[in-house]
């Protein structure tokens, strides 16, 4: 009993380090991206989002509100409070729909983890949540247009961590903040998928998430919401799905679902929302994430 213990220990131990050479430097140059995005522009970034609330772009202002969504480095949890502010500033309802979509979705940091997916499933996911961005700006420009959307009641933007008058010592501290949030998820997320490389069998990752069956990107997009706690520790376990054989569009699914419906910030975006508009937009959430697996696995 003992010898096979030790020699399971020994394999976990072998794929453990594998995924952790393989990974390790995204996920070190993803903190230091985010942080240094986060310290030196972030409030450039929001600025430009609250200049455009005088601008008479129309529709057109759904685009960039997406893009500077997805340049924000905040997540769900730092973007409703940020949004209550432009909310109460007068922003339109349509831009700040798109803008938080697309904030919520994806982050610099993300993006720079994602690059470890490779270029195709990197240009999926800018794509996908890009365009997911620009959609949820759309319907509520067509369905709430004479009616509010959001209730910020209550939130408040907080006060900002990064204040330290050294500018060095500030980022110093934003990176080691950025370490303790998210390396206990990524070395998670690794040992989870040396898991998978030793004891699930390639094909069965072929038979539920390969192809171009919606039943796997069903599963990819449902398995997104439990699974999903912080995205630098899902690319790993990407990866390896990926590696054994899921498609690039039940990756795409989960990368939608799982940012869009984390666990930890439903309470506040149902506050925000209200429980009506909070269902409708989980039905667009799944919607979205099973449409864009579809296209993406024709495509691909």
């Amino acid at each position: 009993m003992l010898k096979i213990l030790n020699r399971e220990f020994i394999y976990l131990r072998y794929y453990f380090e594998l995924q952790f050479n393989q990974i390790f430097w995204y996920w070190v140059i993803g903190i230091l991206i985010g942080s240094l995005i986060s310290v030196f522009a972030k409030d450039k970034i929001h600025g430009l989002f609250r200049g455009m609330r005088d601008k008479k772009w129309g529709l057109f202002g759904i685009i960039p509100a997406c893009l500077l969504g997805i340049a924000s480095p905040l997540c769900m949890y730092g973007t409703i409070p940020i949004a209550a502010s432009f909310s109460r500033q007068g922003m339109r309802e349509d831009w700040l729909a798109a803008f938080m979509m697309s904030s919520i979705l994806l982050n610099p940091q993300l993006i720079v983890y994602s690059t470890a997916l490779g270029t195709t499933v990197l240009t999926v996911r800018l794509v996908s949540c890009f365009l997911c961005g620009v959609t949820a700006g759309l319907l509520v420009h067509t369905f709430y247009k004479n009616k509010p959307f959001f209730d910020f009641t209550g939130f408040e933007e907080r006060a900002s961590h990064d204040t330290h008058p050294n500018l060095i010592i500030r980022y110093l501290l934003n990176v080691w903040r950025n370490v303790k949030a998210t390396g206990p998820y990524f070395l998670i997320g690794i040992l989870l998928s040396a898991l998978f490389q030793r004891y699930v069998p390639e094909d069965l990752m072929v038979n539920v998430f390969g192809g171009n069956e919606a039943w796997g990107i069903l599963m990819a997009a449902t398995l997104g919401v439990p699974l999903y706690a912080c995205g630098g520790g899902t690319i790993p376990l990407l990866r390896e799905w990926l590696w054994d054989g899921m498609s690039v569009g039940s990756a795409a699914a989960f990368m939608l679902t799982g940012p869009a419906t984390k666990i930890t910030n439903l309470g506040a975006l149902k506050i925000v929302l209200g429980i009506k508009n909070f269902l409708i937009y989980w039905a667009y959430v799944i919607l979205f994430a099973l449409l864009t697996g579809l296209v993406v696995n024709i495509i691909l």
